[in-house]
């Protein structure tokens, strides 16, 4: 069955061409390019862990509960992840929800976390969600002054409250700490 298309000869300029209509080369190349997405990348890759209440026990060694659930580096995939998560809000009582820059661990045993500190803001239990939020974008769109000093952020929830706190990487740099936490507030 043969198919009525009109096809122009790759010698028509673009003046022949209709408006909006892209020009085709021959090689299908222009159709690729404009179906292609252009991703935004982050200044660092940024790694999602999960600590699952249900997980935890008293005979399990500490942070043998926490995992790994994904890496991004785009804005692109930060959003394609963050928009298929539950919320803080919707977490299970003793769930803890980390974004830490890729290859650091959301352990104090991390070398790079070692010497560090942290920021804790407390809020009412359903209360952190976007506060949450507006943490991670700071945090992996690099609005803090010192962001380098950043190791990342972890969402809590606990029975009467929520909390999100920054690890830093060192504590004894209090020019870095009183700066990230004046941003935060």
């Amino acid at each position: 069955m043969a198919e009525d298309t009109e096809t122009r000869p790759a010698s028509a300029g673009a003046e022949e061409r209709e408006e909006g209509e892209i020009a085709d080369d021959g090689d299908g190349s222009s159709a690729a390019a404009a179906g292609r997405i252009t991703a935004h990348p982050l200044e660092n890759a940024w790694t999602f862990w999960f600590d699952n209440p249900q997980g935890k026990s008293r005979q399990v060694a500490w942070g043998s509960t926490i995992h790994p659930i994904h890496t991004f580096s785009t804005v692109e995939d930060f959003w394609g992840l963050y928009n298929n998560i539950h919320n803080p809000s919707k977490l299970n009582v003793g769930a803890d929800f980390h974004c830490f820059k890729n290859k650091i661990e959301p352990k104090w045993e991390d070398p790079i976390c070692a010497n560090g500190g942290k920021w804790t803001i407390s809020c009412g239990r359903g209360k952190s969600d976007t506060f949450w939020l507006h943490t991670l974008l700071a945090m992996i769109g690099e609005q803090f002054d010192f962001g380098d000093e950043i190791c990342g952020a972890v969402v809590s929830v606990r029975q009467k409250q929520e909390r999100v706190a920054i690890w830093t990487k060192n504590a004894a740099n209090e020019a870095a700490q009183v700066c990230i936490i004046k941003c935060t507030l």
